[in-house]
């Protein structure tokens, strides 16, 4: 039967919302907390809210309650909630080609490419390989550590990474990760790892020789509780790898996209390798590893690596309509002068420690309140916020946030530091 025949048996239906298609709607939070507990494997805890809907910098919960999001679903939500760009390209691609395996490519996963080749300053011969998520792009980036394996005479064994460090969850980017907490219920992880403190530059000269593969580093360690690694810093972990013939790799996949008020937080350096994700895609989920110079792109060949998911032509157009509208709404300035503000606001805070970050991406410590009771007495008041540890409150609201906005969180911080 051809396209045309099918077409004509089809008989036109009023198209199912979201919520009919779950079948879970007018249902309290109550009823559906308990729900995912019974459904949903248990490695987030108890969900804090369940949220049905958001508009801008707010959402809203299954009861009614409304909240200003102060972490942008963890510094992903670049655009907010329902941005009608993001929307309307997300809604216009997969209507047009929403998927194809990797024996083939697309207009968006071949512009966006080159947008980011072009953001990064990359000099000729560098390459961009889409992945799902930032654990994945770190997890590229780990393989193709590997193959800068030195000689039979020289080997290159070792990887550095830094204290306090966080580049993900599955096994390879685990080993990465500094907190034993998180390593050793999955051991034996790659033992090749020499975590070294952050921001020290003589540990750094000195743990990192021929015999080291890689040094992978955060130029602002988010999870840690926003710790900001100067550019004296990173500079020198640029001279020092290519010194010693290390590859440098940036993760900022919590930092890229404008999060810090530039595209990339360790701009002017430029790596071996680049990881990026959260932010990039707005919401929809896409990680991506660039590759900088062809001596380190023919590091990976085909069959090397892999994805079925990654630079699906919806991912890669929903990352262009981000920086599409970074660069027309001049977001990038925003988010300087914003956070600049923000922090100079938290300053003055009684109850209020030390306060720190760039642009958009910021923490504060508690010189008395306990962190996880700030959240909980901020989620009751109507804002999303985040404690990375006990004392400390990370913020990394969308990038379209208003000072107006910011104001509310800062007129009400007082009492909630006094509730907690």
């Amino acid at each position: 039967m051809s396209d045309q025949a099918a077409s004509t048996d089809v008989t036109p239906t009023a198209e199912p919302s979201t919520a009919q298609l779950t079948g879970l709607e007018n249902q309290s939070s109550a009823v559906l907390t308990e729900r995912y507990s019974k459904s949903l494997l248990g490695v987030f805890g108890t969900p804090q809210r369940v949220l049905v809907r958001g508009a801008g910098c707010h959402v809203w919960d299954a009861d009614g309650n409304q909240y200003l999001d102060l972490l942008g679903g963890i510094a992903v939500n670049t655009l907010g909630h329902g941005n009608p760009l993001l929307t309307s390209v997300i809604t216009s691609q997969l209507a047009t080609l929403g998927h194809v395996s990797n024996f083939f490519t697309s207009p968006s996963q071949i512009a966006l490419a080159e947008k980011l080749l072009e953001l990064s300053e990359a000099p000729a011969g560098s390459k961009v390989f889409f992945a799902n998520s930032g654990t994945e792009a770190n997890e590229a980036a780990l393989k193709l550590t590997r193959r800068n394996a030195g000689t039979e005479q020289t080997p290159r064994t070792k990887v550095i990474a830094l204290e306090h460090a966080f580049h993900g969850r599955t096994l390879g980017a685990l080993s990465l990760t500094y907190k034993e907490k998180y390593r050793a219920p999955f051991a034996p992880l790659p033992q090749n790892v020499t975590w070294i403190p952050a921001g020290d530059i003589q540990a750094l000269r000195d743990a990192v020789d021929e015999s080291v593969s890689a040094v992978f580093i955060e130029p602002i360690q988010g999870e840690a509780g926003v710790l900001q690694l100067s550019a004296e810093y990173l500079q020198a972990a640029r001279e020092i790898t290519t010194r010693t013939g290390a590859l440098l790799v940036f993760d900022e996949v919590q930092t890229g996209m404008g999060r810090t008020g530039q595209f990339f937080a360790s701009a002017p350096v430029i790596p071996d390798v680049m990881t990026l994700a959260k932010g990039l895609g707005g919401g929809f989920p896409i990680g991506a590893m660039i590759v900088f110079g062809e001596a380190n792109t023919s590091r990976l060949t085909p069959g090397d690596h892999g994805t079925t998911f990654g630079g699906n032509p919806v991912a890669c157009a929903a990352a262009l309509a981000v920086i599409h509208t970074i660069e027309k709404e001049n977001l990038l300035a925003h988010v300087r002068e914003t956070g600049a503000w923000l922090r100079n606001e938290l300053e003055g805070i009684d109850g209020v420690g030390a306060v720190r970050g760039a642009g958009l991406l910021n923490a504060f410590e508690l010189t008395g309140a306990s962190a996880p009771r700030l959240v909980s007495a901020a989620l009751d008041a109507g804002f999303i916020i985040n404690a990375t540890d006990e004392h400390t409150i990370r913020l990394a609201p969308p990038l379209v946030i208003t000072r107006e906005q910011l104001a509310s969180f800062i007129q009400a911080l007082p009492a909630l530091l006094a509730a907690a």
